[in-house]
């Protein structure tokens, strides 16, 4: 093969190359997205096995053409098909068809958000969005935020900013220089007992330890239990601790319930803490003009985390961290010559390495951009509205039947049930329908394997649920044949 790099430029001969590319890779791909399943169904052995004989690094290069062959018969037939009626397992949306074409502008120019001047545009509808969230949540003027690589960092970041403030606040510590001195080891943080694992996460990483992540009980809504909070809270303090923040989630991962950010709100005045709502689920929640006063008033809480994959339905991965005081993302700054200049910002270049955990990063802003061009607030309103329907409707189908046990009404897109036939079953038909083609969520309520519908694919109808709860009892019945 030609050894020639075919890297693209303004030239000619190189954008046609490109172009042919493209074309290439998209007729690999219509051709194996015929099968309306959401997956092949085979074996994880065997996958592996395939895709190891696939081999590593070939002493000749094979080309683009031959490379193609290879990914288009082992790999895209193996791949999850997001778009499915049959793909409803994880908060793992489908992707609007404009914001993938972004993802080609956004790898085509590979600008980087660290500084001005890898990303003039960039920085600057970044910002722009960033505004735009900033108000769309109720923040105001000195607000502020970035966009990360998803819930998790927006999440840990927020603990971060949270624990340089408390600690310099009221101890006068400067935490970037000197540490978390003896202060921080007895700081707290509090969290329902069902959020997401990256406060725990974040905790180890700040050198505060798991132990420093106090778990609180919810009540029968699956929201946290607001009187158990007080007191908690209340015999930390006795004890010699410091309560340094508190995360209300917006969208717990399985139940999609909604702490109560009001009264948690009280409770972190009163105790001088930082509030922060973990809002990677249901953040997508306020397009919906149906649904969006189940969220609370979220600009009520110090930071809000917001996923765009998620709800938004944008490509993975693409999240954004606001927070009320943007100054407690100063936790971040740090300038070096190399990149981020001191003089360059006094005359207007804004370099967001100086908000981010991260240094290089990608220009995610444009998926958030092109996707609220191209829907407007009434395309969001409908898509949102609709599955938050949907999960509701599917909770009304079966909560009397009594072939399933369903515990939780759902507040967003997401039902937890179960069979009523007990554990091994429901393990056993989940995997019957992954081998089927059908990829549906499991897990673990007060001990109990549940099943899990994650419904964030507006194309599902009504219509498309009862031949579902029909396959879900036909395996069922063929696993109580085969006992």
């Amino acid at each position: 093969m030609s050894n020639k790099p075919f890297i693209l430029s303004n030239k000619n001969e190189d954008k046609k190359e490109f172009e042919a590319m493209i074309n290439k890779t998209m007729a690999s791909f219509f051709r194996t997205t015929e099968d309306p399943s959401a997956f092949s169904g085979i074996n994880p052995y065997v996958l592996r096995k395939e895709i190891n004989d696939l081999g590593f690094l070939p002493d000749n290069g094979l080309g683009f053409d031959k490379t193609m062959e290879k990914v288009e018969k082992t790999i895209l037939p193996n791949l999850l098909r997001t778009w499915s009626l049959s793909y409803m397992p994880h908060l793992h949306s489908p992707a609007l068809m404009e914001t993938i074409c972004s993802e080609l502008l956004i790898a085509s120019f590979n600008d980087s958000m660290d500084s001005w001047d890898q990303g003039p545009a960039a920085t600057e509808v970044e910002e722009a969005m960033v505004h735009g969230l900033l108000s769309l949540y109720g923040y105001s003027e000195g607000s502020d935020g970035c966009f990360t690589s998803g819930g998790s960092q927006s999440n840990i970041s927020a603990i971060i900013a949270a624990r340089d403030w408390y600690l310099g606040e009221n101890f006068g510590l400067d935490v970037k220089k000197k540490g978390i001195g003896e202060e921080g080891k007895r700081l707290l943080l509090y969290t329902s007992e069902i959020s997401h694992f990256s406060m725990d996460k974040g905790c180890h990483i700040l050198g505060l330890g798991y132990d420093a992540v106090r778990k609180l009980p919810v009540d029968d809504k699956c929201k946290v239990d607001i009187e158990a909070f007080r007191k908690m809270v209340e015999e930390d303090v006795r004890n010699g601790f410091y309560p340094f923040a508190a995360v209300a989630t917006i969208g717990t991962t399985d139940f999609g319930s909604i702490d109560d950010v009001k009264e948690m709100r009280a409770i972190c005045d009163k105790y001088g803490m930082h509030l922060h709502a973990d809002a990677a689920y249901g953040s997508g929640a306020i397009m919906s003009e149906k649904y969006r006063d189940r969220i609370g008033d979220l600009s009520l809480a110090d930071s809000i985390t917001i996923d765009f994959h998620k709800m938004f339905l944008l490509p993975i991965s693409c999240s954004a961290l606001l927070l009320k005081n943007g100054k407690k993302l100063s936790c971040f700054e740090l300038h070096a010559d190399y990149l981020n200049r001191e003089e360059d910002e006094e005359d207007g270049y804004i370099n967001l390495v100086g908000k981010s955990m991260q240094t290089t990063r990608r220009f995610d802003a444009l998926k958030v951009f092109m996707a609220f061009q191209t829907r407007g607030k009434d395309g969001f309103d409908e898509m949102i509205t609709k599955v938050i329907d949907n999960a509701d409707y599917f909770w009304c189908l079966i909560k009397d039947d009594p072939d399933f046990i369903v515990p939780v009404r759902p507040e967003l897109s997401s039902v937890v049930f179960a069979l009523s036939d007990g554990d091994e079953i429901n393990k056993k038909v989940r995997r019957r329908l992954l081998e089927n083609g059908t990829v549906i969520g499991q897990t673990v309520m007060n001990g109990r394997v549940m099943l899990k519908f994650t419904l964030l694919n507006p194309n599902l109808n009504k219509s498309d649920f009862s031949v579902i709860i029909e396959r879900i009892k036909k395996y069922r019945d063929d696993l109580r044949g085969e006992a």
